[in-house]
Order: structure tokens, then sequence, then C-alpha cells
């Protein structure tokens, strides 16, 4: 899928006005991580992205090349460490 714009489109949601609660960027690849409120907690979604310049046009992709992959692999461990980071510490139990 790619778009065309004047500068790097981050992914979308699909909710107007909804934007990602953390970005990454390493190289060409871009990272969006969403989070989504549920019932059972916060739960966190990743989209990926490769930015690429076209003559005068920036471009998107959610292709990878085998030149992208290394930049790949590190943004998913940065977006996956941020992830665990966000997790809400454990209740501690109170004594009476």
């Amino acid at each position: 899928m790619k778009t065309d714009s004047n500068k790097p489109n981050p992914a979308k949601s699909g909710k107007p006005g909804n934007k990602p609660v953390h970005e990454i960027r390493v190289g060409g690849i871009h990272v969006s991580i969403w989070q989504n409120d549920t019932a059972t907690g916060r739960r966190f979604n990743t989209t990926f992205e490769r930015v690429y310049r076209d003559d005068e046009t920036w471009k998107t992709s959610s292709s990878f090349g085998r030149d992208d992959l290394m930049n790949l692999s590190f943004a998913c461990a940065e977006a996956l460490r941020w992830i665990i980071q966000q997790r809400e510490p454990p209740a501690t139990p109170t004594r009476s």
C-alpha cells in the first residue's frame, strides 16, 4: 500500500483525529504504536511503514526489501521495549 503526500504520512488507524501514542523511526522505517483501552485494560497495536522519496514526493509502503530488514528488526525490538515499559505495575497488597 502506497500513499503520496508532501511529507511522510504515518500509518492511520481508520478514525479521524486518532493519533499514535508513540512513534519510532529507524532509518527509513516508521513504527506507530496505537493504544486501545478495553474492559480488560490497555492494549497496544503497531503498524510499520517504509518511508521513501520518489523525486520530490514522499511515499510510504508496507513492503520491505532485504536492505530494510535489519532496521525493521531493530524497530520491532524498540516497539516491544516501549510497550513493555507501559505495563501498569501490579497492585501491591495492603496489610491490614
